[in-house]
């Protein structure tokens, strides 16, 4: 500030008529000076900075541990790739949030609750502000290991603190490419009346999985996402960070038996750090694919099925073209050195289904059934046992529902097996520029059909792969764009 004594002056040359005209307007022009400056000072010290961390961890399961994802689980025998728990913290200077997605089929919400607990201890960043998913991954072991718990949830703390340690400024950026080849619903409308016979002894109108190039195949019961979406997040001279993507397809497998493995998600990680060339730099890159709206969608054609393939050559496809799409995209982003964080979560309390009195009669029929007795349905007795566990079980579940902005981007998350439709509904309602949805996030209650969907059946729709209310998908839609809302 400049300051200017006039106390010297004699009081009547103060005057208007006998100051000179500089004189007359320093006052004046202090106080335009002082308006000029005080806001570029106060801008250049509240100015935030954006900044971005992230780490990964080894969270491989030991060898023993079941490996879960078929009917039957197996003993893991053999690691083939780790499985990890891969963290990206990002910080606007005032909102920090995160990500953490772990090689995992599908993890609980109280043990996403108990890591969160340890991390609030910590104090670095709110648990709450944590968007944590699975990557469905089907050659990974049962979360809920009296052995493997431990190990699961001290690798996702330990991958937040690492991520927030690893902080640095940073400059962000996101877009979308598009890989229609791998993506293909999964529920058929099929003439054959056989092949879509249900375990409580009725008919649905589509069929899980068909036979491949059966001669009755009619068409999809839905549609499908080739969407790949994505957000790339590097240090301020450009080397890269992280990316973390999202693409609507289930695991690939092809995995052998009782093999570990973190599928089509592990090699896409680091078949993206290569092309973005990370390795030049002798600092860590986390590259992340989460699982989008893909309760109905695999990779199979099920007109024609091709050739055969050996064990994890399909996956390494599959993730190398989706990692080529992205770099394509990639090359287009506009990276912004500053965007606006922020948060939304809510509990939404959704009905349990059970078994009405009909249908306990019939399940009862069937387990006094004699032992070789030609069944109607191959698994009708594995539904028996989850009907039976849903009518003991609670009434209600409070599922967790967050939506995090980054600048005009959202992201949806939802702790179910989600229907396609759902996420390209979210997409479409979304009040931002850009949307995607995560799903198995904060928890796994089962398949999550819309209410259409239910009234064709199907393996997706039965009581016990499908738990909660049939509007479910209906209420968390609308609660997530209220969510979002929340955050313009």
């Amino acid at each position: 500030m400049i300051a200017l004594d006039l106390s010297s002056l004699p009081t009547n040359s103060l005057k208007k008529e006998k100051v000179p005209v500089m004189l007359r307007c320093a006052p004046f022009c202090l106080l335009l000076i002082a308006a000029a400056i005080a806001p570029l000072d106060a801008t250049a010290a509240e100015k935030p900075t954006f900044q971005a961390g992230a780490a990964m961890v080894d969270i491989t399961p030991p060898l023993g541990e079941l490996v879960v994802g078929g009917w039957a689980p197996i003993p893991a025998q053999h690691i083939h790739d780790p499985l990890h728990a891969k963290c990206l913290i990002l910080d606007d200077g005032k909102n920090r949030i995160g990500f953490v997605v772990c090689d995992n089929v599908g993890i609980s919400r109280e043990i996403w609750d108990e890591a969160r607990e340890q991390i609030d201890q910590a104090g670095a960043i709110a648990g709450e502000n944590l968007l944590m998913s699975a990557t469905h991954t089907h050659s990974a072991t049962r979360a809920t290991s009296e052995k493997y718990r431990p190990i699961l949830v001290a690798g996702v703390v330990k991958a937040v603190a690492e991520a927030i340690e690893n902080l640095e400024p940073a400059k962000i950026g996101w877009g979308s490419g598009e890989e229609p080849s791998e993506v293909f619903n999964r529920r058929w409308h099929i003439g054959d009346e056989k092949q879509r016979r249900n375990p409580f002894g009725g008919v649905d109108t589509v069929r899980m999985n068909p036979p491949s190039g059966h001669p009755t195949l009619i068409k999809p019961a839905g549609p499908v996402d080739p969407e790949i979406s994505f957000i790339s997040v590097q240090s301020i001279d450009g080397r890269p960070i992280s990316l973390l993507a999202n693409y609507s397809l289930h695991y690939v497998g092809g995995v052998g038996k009782g093999e570990v493995s973190a599928d089509y998600f592990g090699v896409f990680s680091e078949r993206i750090g290569e092309l973005l060339k990370a390795s030049d730099s002798d600092k860590p890159f986390v590259g992340i694919l989460t699982n989008g709206t893909s309760g109905d969608v695999n990779n199979i054609n099920f007109r024609d099925r091709g050739r055969p393939y050996k064990p994890y050559e399909k996956m390494t496809e599959v993730a190398h073209k989706v990692a080529d799409k992205v770099i394509d995209a990639h090359a287009k982003i506009e990276f912004q050195e500053w965007v606006p964080l922020s948060f939304a979560h809510r509990d939404l309390p959704l009905k349990v289904r059970k078994p009405d009195a009909e249908m306990q009669e019939y399940f009862a029929s069937i387990k006094a059934l004699p032992e070789g007795t030609k069944e109607y349905h191959r698994h009708q007795k594995t539904y028996a046992g989850r009907a039976q566990r849903l009518l003991e079980g609670p009434d209600q579940w409070d599922v967790l529902l967050q939506a995090v902005r980054i600048g005009d981007l959202t992201i949806a998350a939802i702790p179910f097996e989600v229907f396609t439709q759902i996420g390209l509904d979210v997409k479409q309602k979304a009040p931002f520029d850009d949307a995607f949805t995560i799903e198995l996030a904060n928890g796994g209650y089962g398949y999550l059909p819309t209410p259409a969907q239910h009234k064709l059946g199907g393996y997706e729709t039965w009581m016990g792969t499908n738990r909660v209310q049939l509007d479910a998908s209906d209420r968390i839609t609308e609660t997530l764009l209220e969510l979002m809302q929340d955050l313009k």
